[in-house]
Order: structure tokens, then sequence, then C-alpha cells
């Protein structure tokens, strides 16, 4: 065996700073992983373009880190490490700097406000970022992306097959290496069956390995049996009548943790229940002790239980925990903190946690590996899909190997399973930029950022993409046409000869960062708020009638309450609405708008979160995605009405915005302004009869102290904040 090479090999051999080296050993690293050793053989430390797909756990990130300091402290560089999701970039940042700020490196991390280029940030020497705010601060021509950035890590780079989340991260790449030539760039990935392809796209060295820190052992459970495709067995004692009862609390017996993977919240919650009573014997009375402060946390996370706030803080009391996108975020770092701590054994998750955070288990237990699919029917999941959640399994210095586990119900579909997944390749990794809605913004932000001037140079920019290095820039042609055919007619792009130019208001929606479509249903629908009496709702409907919004499709029930709603406001909306029986899918899209605007309306009246779950059926996490997205479409609709000089309008948006915002009715909005007073203490401080700051100014601590939901620190934060002139910066803050 190839001896390892030593972390103080690094210090001789590449010139490393011994103060990095020395921080990087207090993690735990002495040596790097086979995978880590190939990445300095191909040129990581010379300045090389590199690709890495390996599995997970295997050292990606510190592959990472080693290329950025090097950058840092050998040519003063600033580094920039994008990212999928803010919960990940939330990870990063805290994980770089607990270890590198006291080296003296700044670290800073920037996931949205994205009409706004912070000077400050081109001074951080690592800033963490999503894939969407450094798209906005290219549009922006945030200088120093291409002066002084020297590294850029490409996090999770095979997103680029996602459909969502792929052009955007495809763009912003391909612009980078574009103002930025002398850039050297860092893709990671889990093992996907192209990557060759990445690599010869982005002109890298390309590392790629199966090899795992903690071996895996991948197999089929059924009637009692785990078989494994190494032809080993093991018999799973019966701990329940449960399956998934049953895996986890084998695991946890021998001291391990397992994950549970399902494919719907529902059952994500069913399945933490119902091993909750099994595993509440086995833990000690420190865990129980440390678990009930955790779900004293969670159950508190909204100021306002709700019942699946409450379900969660039980379920965490007895050693587990359903982890889903429904959650609020706090809840989410929560529940995760205390997995990786090991006070949570067994945790029931939907897919989304897979592409997410890194909370690796013994066994991983994939339930639900069928999804439903418009036209098809019940079809398998990608095998990218199920290798990412497997991946999980094994914790590194805990495990001796991990378990990832498909759950069969009969025989025939055990083999099927071993074939299907355990043998299979990932997918081959797919551009997905031709989309029209894709390019839509993306083509207008190009133009009005000055980065192209004509159509000729747009589709030379395309044959950047890795969209023209697998099909060629002339496939996309005709869909750039067609784009900018639209952005012609709506006025956001003028031509002239040849030359392309973006109007005032092609410039503002990209700035604004929104779809151009968006824009437009925006500006029509404010125009026309100028020939009626608009209501709140009126703005309410507007913003979600823009492809921006992600909606609340109406069920079978909801047809009737919805129809003699729209039928009650008729004259209320600012957009076209399609007739019921000669336009039935465009009119059923419409009610989706309707359903999601009294969402919102709900939540600005103070409905109780528990309310809004009942009829709506989504989680407090889907309350707020939904909440910010209407807040900056809400700011949008502000600035497009100062563009176009819509009079009368700005006030009633500026004050629905802070609604939107805090959830409360209007005359909460003064009180709300204070740090630390959401929806809840906002509420209780003017039944207590402060109306306003004026009259808390008048009150002493001990009195606000006596408010319900207020006490003693919080009443001396308020002091102090109309002391120091601190209220009315609207900050989020979740009461």
């Amino acid at each position: 065996m190839v001896p390892s090479v030593k972390l103080d090999d690094l210090v001789e051999r590449y010139g490393m700073p011994r103060q990095v080296i020395e921080a990087i050993k207090k993690a735990g690293i002495t040596e790097l992983y086979p995978p880590q050793e190939e990445a300095l053989k191909k040129g990581l430390l010379e300045g090389k373009n590199l690709v890495l797909a390996i599995p997970t756990a295997a050292g990606k990130t510190l592959v990472a880190e080693l290329c950025m300091l090097k950058s840092i402290f050998r040519v003063s560089g600033r580094c920039l490490y994008v990212v999928p999701l803010r919960a990940l970039a939330r990870e990063k940042y805290e994980e770089f700097k607990q270890r590198y700020e006291p080296l003296g490196i700044s670290i800073g991390i920037a996931t949205g406000d994205y009409d706004v280029v912070d000077p400050r940030l081109a001074r951080y020497q690592i800033l963490i970022a999503t894939s969407e705010k450094v798209d906005s601060l290219l549009r922006h021509r945030a200088k120093w992306l291409g002066d002084a950035l020297t590294v850029a890590v490409l996090d999770e780079v095979h997103l680029i097959n996602d459909p969502a989340r792929g052009p955007t991260l495809e763009m912003l790449t391909a612009r980078l290496r574009q103002v930025n030539p002398d850039l050297q760039l860092l893709a990671l990935s889990a093992t996907i069956m192209n990557s060759n392809e990445i690599a010869d796209w982005l002109d890298a060295e390309l590392v790629t390995s199966n090899w795992r820190p903690v071996p895996l052992k991948e197999g089929v459970y059924y009637e009692g049996r785990i078989r494994f495709a190494d032809a080993s067995t093991r018999e799973v004692g019966v701990g329940a009548t449960e399956e998934l009862a049953t895996l986890a609390l084998d695991t946890v017996r021998e001291g391990g943790q397992a994950l549970i993977f399902v494919s719907t919240r529902r059952s994500a919650q069913a399945v933490a229940s119902a091993i909750a009573k099994h595993i509440r014997d086995l833990l000690t009375p420190e865990e129980r002790s440390s678990l009930g402060e955790v779900a004293r946390s969670v159950e508190g996370a909204l100021g306002e239980p709700t019942r699946t706030c409450k379900r969660l803080a039980d379920c965490v009391r007895h050693g587990t925990a359903f982890h889903h996108a429904g959650l609020h975020a706090a809840q989410r770092r929560a529940i995760e903190d205390a997995f990786r701590q090991n006070l949570i054994k067994a945790m029931a998750a939907t897919p989304t946690l897979a592409a997410g955070v890194n909370l690796p288990a013994r066994r991983v237990v994939i339930r639900d590996y069928r999804r439903y699919e418009p036209t098809f029917g019940s079809q398998f999941i990608p095998v990218l899909e199920y290798k990412q959640m497997a991946g999980r399994a094994g914790r590194p210095k805990y495990d001796r190997y991990g378990e990832a586990v498909l759950v069969a119900r009969s025989e025939d579909e055990s083999e099927a399973l071993f074939e299907e997944f355990i043998k299979a390749k990932p997918e081959r990794i797919t551009s997905k930029l031709a989309s029209e809605p894709a390019l839509r913004s993306h083509v207008l932000a190009s133009i009005a950022a000055g980065y192209v001037t004509s159509l000729r140079g747009m589709l030379d920019f395309i044959g950047h993409t890795f969209f023209a290095y697998q099909y060629g820039a002339d496939q996309v042609a005709h869909v750039i046409e067609r784009v900018l055919d639209f952005l012609k007619q709506e006025d956001m792009v003028r031509q002239h000869g040849e030359r392309l130019v973006a109007t005032p208001f092609g410039e503002r929606i990209s700035w604004l960062y929104i779809d151009p479509m968006s824009g437009v249903v925006l500006r029509d629908g404010l125009k026309r708020a100028q020939k009626i009496q608009p209501t709140t709702f009126s703005f309410l409907h507007l913003i979600c009638s823009t492809p921006d919004m992600e909606l609340l499709y109406p069920k079978r029930r909801d047809y009737s309450e919805l129809d003699l709603f729209v039928t009650e406001h008729m004259n209320e909306f600012l957009t076209h609405m399609p007739d019921e029986y000669s336009e039935p899918e465009a009119y059923e899209y419409f009610l989706a708008e309707v359903k999601t605007a009294l969402m919102l309306q709900m939540w600005i009246d103070e409905a109780p979160e528990d309310s809004i779950h009942e009829r709506f059926g989504i989680g407090a996490g889907d309350i707020r995605r939904a909440v910010d997205t209407a807040d900056w479409l809400l700011y949008s609709a502000q600035e497009l009405a100062k563009l176009f000089k819509i009079k009368g309008v700005a006030p009633a948006l500026r004050d629905l915005r802070k609604r939107v915002r805090y959830g409360v009715r209007e005359e909460l909005l003064e009180l709300v302004e204070l740090r630390g007073i959401g929806r809840v203490r906002g509420r209780s401080l003017y039944k207590a009869g402060y109306r306003g700051l004026a009259d808390i100014r008048k009150a002493d601590v001990k009195e606000l102290a006596q408010v319900p939901h207020i006490g003693l620190e919080i009443a001396k934060s308020i002091k102090q904040q109309l002391e120091h002139g601190l209220e009315g910066t609207l900050e989020w803050v979740e009461v």
C-alpha cells in the first residue's frame, strides 16, 4: 500500500503555511485521502483547473480549502465558494469561520439582496455565496470578480443537470471565465457518469474515484434480512412491528444512527413518530436532558407553536426527528445539530436533505424509490438521486462501514432493486440551458450588463457554455432569437442595426433579478391599478401571477370556494381572468394564483400558523419561502412604479411589503420594526395598550416585562433600541 501524504508534508513540498496546516490538524485531519493526493498530483496547488468527481465524505471540501488558502497566502488572492443552497452556504460559512478566522482570514457569506452590490463583499478573502447571488453580482458588474478573484469553487457542479438551478450555475460559470480568464476553477461533484465532459468543458484536470474513508455496503432488506452486494447478509432482529423501526433499532442498539428517506412530508412525520416509542428506552439520562432543550427550541421556534412544532418536539424528546422543507429554518438547524451530536438517533427525511447539508449516518434506509411522473405513472427515481442518498451512509471516525439499504416488498422487487440501483451507474449529466424560460433572464442580463451587444455576440458567448459543449451553440440559436423577439416586443431591449441595448425597463428587471415575464406582468398590472380602486388582495394576486412565485395548486375540495371568491371579487383583479370553459387549463392556473394570494392574505391578517397549515396544507418553511418571494416581488413592483411614474400605488406597496414581511395588520407596523418583536409579541404589546413607540418610551422595563411573550431580556432590548435610535431596522425576526 502506498503510504499516505501527511499534512506536514505540504509545508515543504508545496509551500503551505505552517499555521494553515496546524489549523486543519485541529479538526482531527493529519493525512490526505487518496483522491486528495491525486488532486495535488494533477496541479491543484499550481493553479490548474480541477474537476473532483468523488463520493460524499471523500474529502472534496478540504481540497477546495487547500486551493483557496494557498492562493490567499501566496498571491493575496480572493476566493469564491459557490453553493446551491442557503443552508449549505451557512454550514460552510460556520465551518470555515471557526477554522480559519483565527489565522486572520476574513470569511464572508452572501445569499440574498439581489438588487444591491455591497462593496464590502470584495474585502473578504473567502466569500461563500449561492449561485443566484453570484449571478446577481455579475449582472451588477461587480468589478472585483474580474480583477481580484483568483479561485472559484463550484460545489455540487452536477446540479447543472437540474432544470431549476442548472442554467444559472452554467451561465455564471461561463461568465466568470469570460470576465476572468486567469481564474482557477475547482468543480466539486458526486461521482457521475460523464465527469470527463465537465472537465473538458472547463479545460480542467479530472480526479475521479470511488474511494471512501468509510466503506459503503449497499443492500436490499426483505423479510427480516439484508442482502448486500458483496454477497454478505445480515439478519435484522425483530425490534418492532414496523420494518423501518426494526431497521433503525438494529443500528441504534449498536451505537449507530439511522437516516430514513421517504417521499413525502406526511410519511416523514409518521415514520419519526412510529420509531420514537422504540428509541426512547435506549436514551441515557444525559441524552434525555439535552434532547429536552432541543425540543423546547423547536417547539418555540415560531412564537406560536403549531401542531407540527409540537409533534416534532415530541419526537425529539424521544430521540427521533423528521426533516423536510415545511419546517422553519431554525427547526431544521436545531435537529441537524442534534443529529450531528448523536443525540437524535434516527431521522426520517424527504430527499431534499440528500442534496443539502452534510448529515452522515451509519445506516441509510431508502424506502421510497418510486415517484409518480405525469403521463408515465410510477417510475424508479434516477440512479444519481439514489446514490446521493446512499452516499450519506457511514460516519467518518465513528463507523467501520456504512450501510445503504433499500426496502423491497417482494422477492422479485428485491432482485430488481439490485439491477436498477445498486449495480447501475448514475445517469449522464446534461445541460438544461435550452429552455425559453431559463434563457429569458440570462439573455436579458447579458445585454443589460453589457457583456454582449449583438445576436452574434450572444451566440459566441453561448458557445462557451456546457450546452454548447454537448450540443453545439447552433442548437439553441432559434430559442435565443425567440427570446430576443419577446424582449424587444416588451421594450426591454432595443436594436440599432446589429447592436442590442437594454432599455431602462430591461436594465431594472435584470438588476431586480426577476423573470422578464414577471416584469411584464407587474408593469401591466400596475398600469391597470390606475384605472380601478386596487385592494390589498389586488396586489397580492398580482405578484402571485408572476412566474417567480411558487403556487399552491387547488385540490378538488377547493374549487367551489375559489370560484365563489373570484365571482365576489371580480373587480379587484389586475390581470386577465381566463374563461373557465374556453380556457380550462389557464383558469386552473389562475385559481392557483388566487389560492396562493389568499394564503398571503391570511398571513398578513395574523391568522395563526396552525390555521394556515390546516387550510392550505403547508408548513412554516413554506410560508417563509412564500413570504420571502412576495417581499421581493412587492419591492420589484415598487421600483417599477417609480420607473413608469405610476402614481398612488407606491405607499400602498410599501406598507403591504412590511405587512408581508412580518405577517401583521397595519396597526402593528410601527411596533414590529423593533428587533425581536414579531407578529406574536407585537400583538401582545398592542393588546396591553402599547400602540406605538411613543407608548413604549413612556413605560419602564418592569412594566414591559409583564406583557405576555415579552419578558425581562426582550424588554431591556426594546428600551435600549429606542435609546440608541435603532427602531425601523426592518430586520427579520421570527417570534
